[in-house]
């Protein structure tokens, strides 16, 4: 007897769950990320980097639902865009993958946990050399009915 297994194909509504603040703190080190909620074809965000009260980096980048699969598209300091795959089938762990990319990075997750959570993980090669990174990140406080504003303190 012969099984089929069908694999659904994610919907950006399957990875809504992304939608909204989030940060990860270290000493003087602060990066938040916040994205929109999903529309039918988009979800749209931005990442930066605060030390001493500073911007030091920041990232505009989107994930999109083409013809071919959902990609991750990152535009760091505001570069040109690259183009990230999405390589999974779960919705609460998102793996896009770019392996022929001319720059160091490789593969992006974001895996959902379930203490509400966001563990981002990037991962390349620098100078032949593997490497990953990852930034445990937490929902972001209410800050606007609380007057706050993200990585300030």
């Amino acid at each position: 007897m012969i099984t089929w297994t069908v694999v659904m194909a994610l919907s950006l509504a399957d990875i809504g769950w992304l939608a909204g603040s989030w940060e990860v703190s270290s000493g003087a080190r602060c990066i938040e990320e916040h994205w929109t909620a999903p529309s039918s074809n988009l979800l749209v965000g931005m990442s930066r980097t605060v030390e001493g009260g500073r911007t030091t980096s920041f990232e505009f980048v989107r994930i999109e639902s083409r013809v071919d699969g959902i990609y991750y598209v990152a535009q760091p300091g505001g570069r040109s865009p690259v183009d990230f795959k999405l390589a999974s089938d779960v919705a609460s762990e998102l793996v896009f993958v770019n392996p022929g990319h001319a720059d160091h990075l490789r593969r992006i997750v974001y895996r959902h946990q379930a203490d509400d959570g966001l563990m981002a993980r990037i991962e390349g090669e620098d100078s032949g050399r593997p490497f990953a990174v990852e930034y445990p990140y937490r929902r972001s406080p209410a800050a606007a009915s609380a007057g706050r504003i993200p990585c300030s303190r």
